[in-house]
Parts: structure tokens; C-alpha cells; sequence
């Protein structure tokens, strides 16, 4: 979920914690007060990792990731892995506890921001890589990188685009949207008594302003400088709007936007979302969809797919840091085919590792495919400065500005003067 950032998050799991020892599981935790470090049956000193992981909503993945710790635990018996599964705010729950001694070793994290690197709450992670480094995506290893060192290992690209009712748009004579003004027409045409014709969140606005921006040339955050007051931004905004004021855009659904509902039950005709429910499209809809990018705001403009996604981070602060380290590279860099199964077996997501993403079968046809080579075309990701208070001074304006509660450049310049200073304190 980025698509990583917080609203990434795919709700539907009780939370818990197991603890793995020497392949088998035992329903206990570590005590914080033991520096980490625990007996096992013989009497012999363990180290005892906990490892963090929000609260996927693909049915499977917890189960995935105590495979793979067990089978870590199996392969280094002198290391137990206690998995913590994290629901609801993830990132409330990790920040508050990165204060404190019960703090994690490993976590994963869908925003990463330099701020932790700023802190010395993240161990650099460049001697992990080793001649692995080369088969990672190049803008993976971009974010997660600071000051010129690699903070993290990306687990997942998560993807996030424009589907559409195939069945819906043809009836209507409608095409694919290549401008936001075709995409806002499609939505108000589509719309009826009983179908929205667009679905972005239940707030009615989602990554929309985002979106917009990008596609029109604009930034976020360039050179160090908030960049949404700029013409541009404030032009993509503005327009925005048109889908709010318009009501084509579904509000307030039973699910939100990371899940499939809203569209396999006919509640939309387009609806932004991610490449991890396109198993649940597939299995409610047949072919009876496709995939597209944001498009281009105007006419030879670029269009927009949005690149998120997890990456496990080492706390640098913990007592198990080089334990910790071992875990993480054990996983994310060499077991390639646990990358692949986590990658393609619980939803969809496509793997940083070159070598891995060529190996994903379930990614190499149809709209899965088409998916990934639409990344390759159009991805934009959030600067990793955008931390969570940048994220929500933008945020609150940008939706004041699209839901007609004030002027949307006189919202973005205030907002943009206020979020200066947090992304001054993320800088490296």
C-alpha cells in the first residue's frame, strides 16, 4: 500500500505477535529487559529479533511472513524472529514505539522519509548489498537512499493506476481518458442514479491533487522547496474541482479506494486503485476491465501511475543490529523465491529485484503485464522528504481547495509555508 504511504495500509487482520524458535512456534514474547537475548530448550543464548509488518488485508500474508520467519529461524537457530502484526495507524503505532526500549528491530515501512536518517533511528545498509545492488531497480534504491548510503531494502513496488468497467465505457461510447478534461467528462457522463462514474477515496479526493500536479508538470517538493504553490500546482488543483463539484465521484463507500469492492460491485465505473486487487478484479469481473495511467492533464502532457510500496528498514538504536541485519538481507536480497511468492501469491505487487519481476509469471500477460509496463513509462513516487506532517499540511489544503472550502492558491502558498520547515528537518 504506496503507494506506499499510510493510506497504503489494507485493513483486515487481528493483530498478535509469534515467536519462532529453531522452526518451531511458540505463542510467547520477549522480554525487553533481556537485551534481546533469550534461552532456548538446550540452555543455549538466542537472540530474539521482533519484526514488524502493518496489516496487509490479502488473505495469506500474515501466514506468508511466519513462513518465512520460521524458516529464517530454521536456517540460523540461534536467532528466534517474534513477528508483530500491526493493525489499524501503522504509523502512529511504529513512531510512538521507536521512543521506546519495546521498539522493534525490523520494521517495514511504506513512506520512508529521511527524517529517520536525520534522527539515527535507521542503520545504513550498503554492505548488505553486495553485487545484489545491481539487479534492484534504480529508483528503488533512490528512495530509500540519504547523504549517499542506503537506508533500507524495498520488498514490494506497489502500484497504483486508473481500472475502469470495459463493459460500462463501451456503452457509453466512451474511451480511455488522455486528459484530466476527458477523464472528467467520462466521469459525469458515467455517472447514473445508482453508478458513480469515478471512485478515488471515500473522501472524495484521494491522490487526485497529486495526480494532477504530476501530470501537469508540477512537483510536490523540488530542490528542497515545496513545490505545490506553484502555477502549475495550483492550476492541476483548481481543475480538480470539476470532479467534486460535478458529484461524479463516489463518496463515502463501504470499502475505500486499496480495495476492489467498489468497482466488482458496480458502484463505479473507474475507480483509482492498486495492482495488489487485481486477482479480486479478475475473479469478480473476468476481462471485464482494464487498466490505464492518471492521464495527462493536457494534451502532450505525462500521465501519472503511482510507485509505492514496503521497505524493510533496521532500527539502529536496537540491540540486535547486526542480528537484525542478517534477517534482512536473509529475506529481502537472498531468498528470491520468497520474494517471488510474496510478490505475486497474495495479491499482486512487483519485485525491486530485476531478476525476481522477470521470474513473476502471474505479471508477465494481460493487464498485470500491462500494469508493470506502465511503471516503466510513467511512475512518479513521493519525494522521501515527505514525511508524515508535510504529507497532512498539504493534504488538509489540497482538499480544502477541491471540495470549494477557500481559494486554492491562497490554501496551497499558506500550506506550503508552513510545511518548509518539516521538510528542512528531513534534509541530510
Amino acid at each position: 500500500m504506496s503507494i506506499g504511504t499510510s493510506g497504503f495500509s489494507r485493513r483486515g487482520f487481528l493483530s498478535g505477535s509469534l515467536l519462532f524458535v529453531a522452526g518451531t512456534v511458540a505463542a510467547c514474547s520477549s522480554d525487553p529487559k533481556s537485551g534481546g537475548s533469550s534461552s532456548s530448550g538446550g540452555g543455549s543464548k538466542t537472540t530474539t529479533l521482533n519484526v514488524w509488518y502493518h496489516a496487509y488485508g490479502e488473505a495469506g500474508t500474515q501466514q506468508a511472513v511466519m513462513r518465512y520467519a520460521a524458516a529464517f529461524t530454521k536456517a540460523n537457530p540461534d536467532i528466534q524472529v517474534k513477528v508483530t502484526w500491526i493493525p489499524g495507524d501503522y504509523s502512529a503505532k511504529l513512531n510512538s514505539s521507536l521512543l521506546t526500549a519495546d521498539a522493534p528491530d525490523v520494521f517495514e515501512l511504506g513512506d520512508f522519509n529521511t527524517g529517520l536518517v536525520q534522527s539515527g533511528q535507521i542503520a545504513p545498509l550498503d554492505d548488505l548489498y553486495g553485487a545484489d545492488k545491481s539487479d534492484f531497480s534504480t529508483i528503488d534504491l533512490d528512495y530509500v537512499s540519504a547523504g549517499g548510503k542506503i537506508y533500507g531494502i524495498k520488498q514490494v513496488d506497489d502500484v497504483i493506476m486508473l481500472y475502469y468497467r470495459k463493459s460500462l465505457l463501451a456503452k457509453a461510447g466512451i474511451a480511455v481518458p488522455q486528459t484530466f478534461d476527458d477523464l472528467a467528462n467520462a466521469a459525469k457522463e458515467l455517472t447514473t442514479k445508482t453508478v458513480k462514474g469515478l471512485f478515488v477515496g471515500n473522501d472524495g479526493v484521494g491522490n487526485a491533487p497529486d495526480n494532477a500536479i504530476w501530470s501537469n508538470g508540477g512537483d510536490l517538493i523540488k530542490d528542497g522547496k515545496a513545490a505545490f504553490a506553484s502555477p502549475e500546482a495550483v492550476e492541476a488543483v483548481t481543475a480538480c474541482k470539476r470532479l467534486y463539484d460535478d458529484k461524479s465521484v463516489l463518496l463515502g463507500y463501504t470499502t475505500d479506494w486499496w480495495d476492489a469492492s467498489a468497482l466488482t460491485q458496480g458502484a463505479t465505473a473507474m475507480q483509482w486503485g492498486g495492482l495488489w486487487s487485481m486477482p479480486d478484479m479478475t475473479k469478480a469481473l473476468g476481462d471485464d476491465f482494464g487498466v490505464a495511467p492518471w492521464p495527462a492533464f493536457k494534451a502532450g502532457g505525462k500521465p501519472v501511475v503511482r510507485l509505492g510500496g514496503w521497505a524493510c528498514l533496521v532500527n539502529a538504536k536496537g540491540k540486535n543490529v547486526e542480528a537484525a541485519k542478517k534477517y534482512a538481507r536473509w529475506l529481502w536480497i537472498e531468498q528470491t523465491d520468497l520474494q517471488k511468492d510474496f510478490s505475486e501469491s497474495y495479491g499482486f505487487h512487483v519485485p525491486p529485484r530485476k531478476s525476481v519481476a522477470a521470474a513473476a509469471d502471474k505479471l508477465q500477460s494481460g493487464p498485470a503485464k500491462e500494469t508493470v509496463d506502465l511503471v516503466g513509462k510513467y511512475a512518479f513516487t513521493n519525494p522521501n522528504t515527505w514525511s508524515n506532517a508535510v504529507s497532512s499540511i498539504y493534504g488538509a489544503a489540497a482538499a480544502k481547495a477541491m471540495t470549494g472550502q477557500g481559494d486554492p492558491a491562497a490554501l496551497l502558498t499558506a500550506a506550503a509555508e508552513k510545511a518548509q520547515p518539516e521538510i528542512d528537518k528531513q534534509r541530510v
